[in-house]
């Protein structure tokens, strides 16, 4: 019992490591196989190189696609920063076409100043003889013609002026006639030549006081032919004096009323012609130097006034005292009778024009993305063009490069496109 029990022990134990054996023959791969895993792993054993660049390769293709990514949308940012716009659409944002070209800037020097009225166009009329207002026809403000009628005075010392004149003209007359006949008498040996002398000297005085009389009334503003028809006038307008426009313009002051009685030297009406006036500008001592005749002045009032242009027509050789400035004069055009005097301005005064490269206005100029852009029109659209920008003056700029001569780009209304570039960058990033 014992025994049996103990080889039936043994052959399960055999049986076993023969169930082994003959599973670990099975899962062992043919002789073909083992060489090719052999072959493969002598290659490379003996191009190490291989297996290292054949990773890297592996890795870098790993890595293109992400780079391809950022490269594309690097390409398509410039694509992206593309504003379209039709011929309807410029009209109505109020955007500005220009064509890039060359011009100068000139420098400017800012100084004071004030509108006042052109003295030489300035007058104050007085009446030249004293008398009672009759009538007044005019009052401030009310623009006047030459030669027309302001007021009307009734006037004594007029009447004895004319009256004067009169009998000057009739006493030459018979001066003249009694020398007339006195020469007459002489030639013919009747009377003496004291006689003849003497009518001659009357004559002469008659016709002085006659002139003396006549230079009265011209002065008084009466023309000659106004004269030769005196003696026609009826008596009661010996005593009519009427005040006229010396010139054009318009009445600034009054200074006369109803029934008044003015005197000769009276200022009746300040009338003046504002067609022009004066710009004084205020030059400082540190300026004085560079201010001269005939420069270039832009006068800015401000007020919604649109800017004038003019000349420097005058610079006072004297400083003041108190204010230690002098005064430069320009003379403007004032058809609109928008500059009026009294009004403060600021003049830029022209200091030199320096020949540069492509001038373009500060309204093209927009900061995007931390750059100073330029919006030309390409044939996508409009697109933000970095540039370079040099010298500047008051309203232009000098652009150094970024643009050249014969773009278009925008003048005006760039803020709309800078606006619209804007709104897609925070939007959905594209701008189609």
């Amino acid at each position: 019992m014992k025994m049996n029990k103990s080889l039936s022990i043994v052959l399960i134990a055999l049986a076993v490591v023969f169930m082994a054996i003959g599973i670990g023959t099975w899962a062992l791969p043919t002789d073909g196989s083992r060489a090719q895993v052999e072959t493969h792993e002598h290659v490379n054993d003996e191009h190490p190189e291989d297996r290292h660049s054949e990773p890297e390769h592996e890795d870098h293709g790993n890595a293109d696609p992400h780079e391809g990514e950022e490269a594309g949308e690097n390409e398509g940012a410039h694509d992206e920063e593309v504003v379209t716009l039709s011929a309807d659409q410029l009209k109505e944002f109020d955007i500005e076409l220009a064509t890039a070209k060359e011009g100068s800037l000139e420098r400017h020097i800012e100084l004071p100043g004030e509108i006042v009225l052109n003295a030489d166009r300035l007058a104050h009329v007085v009446p030249r003889v004293s008398g009672i207002v009759r009538e007044v026809g005019k009052t401030v403000g009310d623009r006047v013609g030459n030669d027309e009628i302001l007021a009307v005075l009734e006037s004594r010392d007029l009447a004895d002026a004319k009256a004067a004149y009169l009998a000057a003209v009739e006493r030459e007359k018979l001066a003249l006639a009694n020398f007339n006949r006195e020469e007459r008498l002489w030639k013919q040996k009747v009377t003496s030549e004291q006689e003849y002398l003497d009518a001659r000297q009357a004559l002469a005085e008659t016709r002085i006081e006659k002139n003396s009389a006549e230079q009265q009334l011209h002065a008084l503003g009466f023309s000659d032919e106004y004269l030769e028809n005196l003696p026609k006038h009826p008596d009661a307008a010996y005593t009519r004096f009427e005040i006229r426009a010396p010139f054009a313009g318009t009445i600034i002051e009054k200074h006369l009323t109803l029934g008044e009685k003015v005197s000769d030297a009276a200022e009746a009406f300040t009338i003046a012609d504002l067609s022009t006036v004066w710009v004084d500008i205020d030059v400082y001592q540190k300026d004085l130097a560079a201010i001269r005749k005939g420069q270039a002045v832009t006068v800015d009032i401000g007020h919604g006034i649109s800017p004038v242009t003019g000349t420097v027509a005058w610079v006072s050789p004297l400083v003041d005292e108190a204010t230690r400035t002098a005064r430069a004069r320009v003379v403007v055009a004032n058809p609109d009778n928008t500059l009026r005097p009294g009004l403060f301005i600021t003049a830029l005064v022209a200091m030199e024009n320096n020949a540069t490269g492509i001038i373009v206005p500060k309204t093209a100029l927009q900061s995007f993305e931390e750059r100073t852009v330029v919006f030309i029109r390409t044939e996508e659209g409009f697109i933000p063009q970095p540039v370079t920008t040099g010298k500047e003056s008051a309203e232009k700029v000098e652009i150094l490069s970024g643009l050249e001569a014969g773009q278009t780009y925008v003048s005006q209304g760039a803020f709309t496109l800078k606006a619209q570039l804007s709104k897609g960058a925070f939007g959905d990033g594209h701008n189609h």
